[in-house]
């Protein structure tokens, strides 16, 4: 037990500024240029992203505008920003200070070995609301951005490789909008 909640805080450790950190990543049959274009259009965002209603961009220095819905039924807003970023392989960002979630975060597209697609490597950090008693309560409803962060990329994956992604049984699919 020790061994393995050593091997949880080293993957999703919190740093003395009271942040916990955690990195996900997923190989997706696709290219590195495709990814980056589907992700840089944040208004795609609620398409594999469950929680997120709308993203809206801003026109503002890369700066857009979520809202989300919680398990409980609240809605959510901040305001982001891209702070770097690299054409076809990188896209970092963070939240605007004085929004309702306070995290930052990186996106990779590395080219898979042997033309297999590419390697979507997430890296975030956040502060939880409510501080170690909000994460703890949200990784105790299956809420942490942790545990969340990869169902997403595999939503991700379902719909830029099939068009869409696979609903329970009698819900329709999410399908891929044709241009």
């Amino acid at each position: 037990l020790d061994l393995a909640c050593g091997r949880e805080l080293c993957r999703t450790g919190s740093g003395g500024n009271g942040a916990t950190h955690f990195e996900a990543s997923l190989m997706v049959n696709r290219p590195p240029e495709e990814l980056y274009r589907f992700w840089h259009d944040f208004q795609n965002f609620p398409r594999f992203v469950s929680h997120l209603e709308s993203v809206e961009t801003t026109g503002e220095n890369g700066r857009s505008h979520w809202v989300a819905k919680m398990p409980s039924g609240m809605r959510i807003e901040w305001d982001a920003e891209i702070v770097n970023e690299t054409l076809n392989e990188l896209i970092a960002w963070r939240a605007i200070e004085g929004g309702a979630i306070d995290h930052a975060g990186s996106v990779r597209f590395e080219a898979a070995p042997g033309d297999r697609g590419t390697v979507v490597r997430v890296k975030m950090q956040y502060r939880a609301v409510g501080g170690q008693i909000g994460r703890a309560f949200a990784k105790l409803i299956g809420q942490a951005p942790e545990q969340v962060i990869l169902k997403e990329l595999r939503r991700l994956k379902q719909l830029v490789e099939t068009g869409e992604i696979a609903g329970a049984e009698g819900q329709a699919p999410v399908r891929a909008r044709t241009p």
